[in-house]
């Protein structure tokens, strides 16, 4: 091999620790080709997981036929540079929020993205994936966890997941009912948020893009009165008019117009005071 093509394989090695996965693009980024990682493959530098996807073997776990989905992110996210988070009840699980609700070993990881790479979902992973786009809201970066890692300088087991702030994970949650989450879960987690903070909630309101996701909100946030609650007034965000069908067989909220579950219709709707 030419110093050239070791000093290649070297700094591309470097970037990639045991374990983690890398796509053809990113190796096509650094300079190698198709051709050349397939070299790599059959030397044992990398591991080929499925079309366009390597990964550096690992002494300690050896070839898996399937993968761990924490892995699979953190080398999407850190190594990769894309932009995907971990949002939904996925982000507010991590965030220690379920021990107040357990998702099950077979619960979706829920990723939110612009550019997420379709092999994402082709992947052997330990959990299914679900993907959505970032339109919920009109700044896309809102409300997400702040992350000081660097790929470059910290170990792989410092690495954090970026996700959505619980602020923004439940009202990512409230996106998906009914069909895909449920609402006495979605319940049973709002008690627990005692701690969100006003004035991020305040931002994502405004910034979010969906009416019945706004209604909702309040509809949660009324019920379980939590003291941030006294902060937020209904009056201060665009609730549009009209009744909103969104449960079938439920009942129309009296103050906040859209069909809930019957048991979340109260006799008397207070302003969270």
């Amino acid at each position: 091999m030419s110093a050239r093509r070791e000093q290649k394989l070297k700094s591309t090695l470097d970037a990639i620790p045991p374990g983690f996965m890398v796509d053809t693009a990113w190796l096509e980024r650094q300079g190698v080709s198709r051709f050349l990682a397939r070299k790599y493959v059959e030397t044992g530098w990398l591991e080929r997981v499925l079309h366009g996807v390597y990964r550096r073997p690992s002494p300690a776990t050896g070839m898996s036929s399937v993968f761990d989905w924490k892995t699979c992110l953190l080398s999407l996210q850190h190594i990769m540079r894309n932009d995907a988070h971990v949002g939904g009840s996925t982000a507010l699980a991590q965030q220690g929020y379920d021990h107040y609700l357990r998702l099950g070993s077979n619960a979706p990881v829920w990723i939110y993205g612009d550019a997420i790479p379709n092999w994402l979902t082709r992947l052997p992973l330990n959990a299914p994936i679900e993907t959505r786009r970032t339109t919920l809201f009109a700044d896309p970066s809102l409300g997400l966890k702040k992350d000081e890692t660097d790929a470059s300088s910290t170990l792989p087991w410092d690495w954090e997941l970026k996700m959505s702030a619980p602020e923004r994970a439940v009202m990512e949650v409230m996106d998906e009912l009914p069909d895909h989450e449920s609402f006495h879960n979605l319940d049973m987690v709002f008690e627990s948020l005692t701690t969100l903070r006003p004035r991020m909630l305040s931002a994502l309101l405004h910034s979010c893009r969906k009416i019945k996701v706004r209604r909702l909100f309040f509809v949660f946030a009324d019920r379980q009165n939590h003291p941030w609650r006294k902060r937020l007034d209904p009056e201060d965000f665009n609730l549009g008019r009209g009744d909103r069908a969104l449960v079938t067989g439920g009942k129309i909220h009296p103050r906040y117009r859209i069909m809930v579950p019957e048991d979340f219709v109260r006799a008397e709707t207070g302003d969270g005071a």
